[in-house]
């Protein structure tokens, strides 16, 4: 366990060493190269430089932009790559209600290249002034009228220096004989808003449709829900960002951001406030009975104090067992002037009054257990009670909370097809931003999903592939992250080295027997050899035990056996010796008798 701390201890000691390794360097980076160059020779240099050429990463390829052409039927199409404004009307309008140095719509449109641009040639809209009222229009080729087609709006933004507060929305301008696009602000009636808007840390992706009500003819704003998806990383990382809003005629809706949904729903289900009223409201005039009862509790009315509740009984009174300290100081104050306290020589007496030396700590109550008055401690009254409440008990006469009763509503409609909005027969930009240089490209209003989709890919498609290109490797994001946030190095030592070391430490390394040297250095208990050494020299005399055995017993066998062949050879003689005697005592074989 003390090598795994140790280990942890380590690793962030390595990570902060890094770290700081790190800042010196950039310290003294400037000095350094000085020195350096000072010290270099012309061939030292040239070696460097063709060194520096060929390790150099290989360029990135190059991305050539072509404008986009629509594939299809389009009400609306803009690239601004003519590099112009026609077709374009900027306002001359003043808002109501604002003083007049800021009233007016005076803010600045240019078409200009995007900044740090990787597609030369590709132009766009851009807000080029801050703090002020900008409002631009332009008509379509056609009034869009919804019918049994869906509606398309698609276009790119660039927060080319990020946002603090504004929005890059745009307007679908209802078509109405009022309608004049040189005249162009806040109260100019529209059919549908939609697009980022930000203020703060509030980021917002708007889509807001004016419905009209068919009773009485007066239009309302509708606003879809909140997305569930996080929108911040589309206003700060300066990048390019497709902006889609797909309109069906079944009232479902999508929301996208670089081809991706990020909010859906449907015109009746999923706006506030809805479409359509409620049936009933609750009757303005009903009024709550004045006997109508609430409390679902109420005291008690049949209890009565007990005859032994004191309510006077304090919550604290003094312990009566406790005893006074020895050596309590009873005649010694708490606090005593200061000895060395002096008058300042500025005091007045008749301005300042009769001056008194600052109160100290008395230096004699340091070594006692106090001084003053004892007074005896403080505690909890066994017999407190405090004031008397009757308990609390169930209503037999709650009534419930009262609401007003339901009535059918006057203003009910019902709208089934909130899809066939107002028609609109132009698209404009009306914003207030504390933040300039927002860039927008690509505008394009059509009916089917195929025709958006290749206008998207010809022209924010370019603009992506082209970024990636130019970005480098993940090695080389990490060390350009690191580069501004240096404490990102010991995140990288730890992902990187602390995985090993704990491969290395729980699979490679093993429990180690202490040796004996290190036995004496501690009053650890040492195991006791003498019997392991026993154990062993016993298994090996039971083994000896056993091969003598096996000896003997294959002697004996051998002992046997030849015991046995010398029988048989004793055999065959004495039955030799019986032939023999046998064949003598034949009377061929015996001689005559000599008379």
């Amino acid at each position: 366990m003390e090598l795994k701390w140790l280990l942890y201890v380590t690793l962030l000691a390595l990570g902060i060493l890094a770290a700081q390794a790190h800042d010196i360097d950039e310290d003294n980076d400037a000095d350094d190269v000085v020195d350096i160059e000072d010290d270099l020779d012309d061939g030292i240099e040239e070696v460097e430089e063709s060194k520096s050429e060929t390790s150099s990463p290989p360029p990135a390829p190059k991305v050539t932009y072509r404008p986009p052409v629509p594939t299809g039927e389009v009400y609306f199409a803009e690239s601004f790559d003519k590099g112009t404004l026609d077709g374009w009307i900027l306002s001359r309008a003043k808002k109501d209600d604002t003083d007049d140095e800021i009233a007016k719509y005076d803010g600045k449109w240019e078409v200009q290249d995007m900044k740090d641009t990787k597609l030369p040639g590709d132009k766009g809209l851009v807000l080029v002034t801050r703090a002020k009222h900008h409002a631009i229009s332009s008509k379509l080729s056609k009034p869009f009228v919804f019918d049994t087609k869906p509606l398309i709006i698609q276009y790119e933004v660039n927060f080319q220096n990020g946002i603090e507060c504004g929005g890059a929305y745009v307007k679908l301008l209802s078509k109405t004989p009022e309608l004049n696009l040189d005249q162009f602000h806040d109260k100019t009636p529209y059919t549908i808003m939609f697009g980022p808007d930000k203020c703060g840390e509030d980021y917002k992706l708007h889509f807001i449709f004016r419905h009209k009500n068919p009773k009485t003819g007066k239009y309302e704003e509708k606003h879809a829900k909140r997305p569930d998806a996080d929108l911040k990383s589309y206003f700060t990382d300066k990048k390019t960002h497709l902006y889609t809003l797909v309109l069906n005629p079944d009232n479902s809706f999508e929301i996208l951001v670089d081809q991706t949904v990020v909010n859906s729903g449907n015109l009746l289900n999923d706006m506030t406030p809805p479409v359509n009223p409620p049936r009933e409201i609750e009757d303005p005039n009903d009024q709550k009975p004045e006997d109508w009862d609430e409390r679902p509790k109420i005291p008690d009315p049949d209890a009565v104090k007990p005859d032994d509740w004191d309510e006077d009984a304090p919550a604290k009174i003094a312990d009566e067992n406790a005893v006074k300290p020895e050596g309590w100081l009873d005649d010694e104050p708490e606090y005593v002037a200061d000895p060395d306290a002096e008058k300042p020589e500025d005091w007045d007496e008749d301005m300042d009054g009769e001056w008194e030396a600052p109160q100290i700590a008395n230096p004699k109550c340091e070594a006692a257990p106090g001084c003053g008055t004892w007074q005896r401690p403080m505690i909890d009254n066994p017999n407190y009670k405090g004031k008397w409440k009757p308990p609390m008990i169930d209503n037999v006469n709650y009534q419930g909370i009262w609401k007003p009763r339901k009535i059918p509503n006057p203003d009910f409609f019902e709208d089934l097809e909130p899809f066939k909005m107002t028609p609109f027969t132009a698209v404009g930009l009306e914003l207030w931003s504390m933040t300039s240089d927002i860039f927008f490209d690509n505008f394009i209003i059509c009916t089917e999903r195929a025709v958006a989709d290749d206008w998207a890919n010809d022209g924010w498609g370019l603009k992506k592939a082209a970024d990636g290109a130019a970005e480098p490797g993940v090695v080389g994001q990490m060390m350009a992250a690191a580069e501004e946030r240096p404490w990102l190095w010991v995140v990288y030592i730890l992902t990187v080295a602390l995985p090993v070391f704990l491969v290395v430490l729980f699979c490679c390394s093993g429990k180690k027997q202490p040796s004996a040297a290190e036995y004496k250095k501690t009053d650890a208990p040492q195991p006791d050899v003498m019997d392991d050494e026993k154990e062993e020299e016993k298994d090996k005399g039971e083994k000896e035990e056993e091969e003598e055995e096996e000896e003997a017993n294959e002697e004996k066998l051998g002992n046997a056996s030849q015991e046995e062949e010398e029988e048989e050879e004793d055999d065959d003689r004495k039955r030799a010796s019986e032939e023999e005697e046998t064949v003598n005592r034949s009377p061929r074989n015996r001689k005559p008798r000599k008379d």
